[in-house]
């Protein structure tokens, strides 16, 4: 789990062009969204994008995002279960 926290750390910071942000800067529990990263919910639409097309994996409604986007670990943690499910 820990490749898949740093992958995502280094995709945030690129995807969400955060400039002044060192992907291992980011504590992996952390609040995501409204936290000191300052993302918001266009940035999780943007992240949405992003883990749908290099994972593979939905978050196709609202209460499930705000599950999902807690921190870096759920959001991990969730990715690693949809992946998981997935057959051969």
């Amino acid at each position: 789990m820990e490749k898949l926290l740093n992958e995502l750390k280094s995709k945030i910071v690129e995807v969400l062009n955060l400039q002044d942000v060192n992907p291992d800067e980011i504590d992996s529990d952390e609040q995501l969204v409204g936290g000191r990263l300052g993302i918001d919910s266009i940035d999780v639409l943007e992240m949405v994008m992003m883990i749908e097309q290099d994972y593979g994996v939905v978050i196709d409604n609202k209460e499930l995002g705000a599950q999902v986007f807690v921190s870096l670990n759920t959001l991990a943690a969730y990715i690693q279960s949809q992946t998981a499910e997935r057959p051969n």
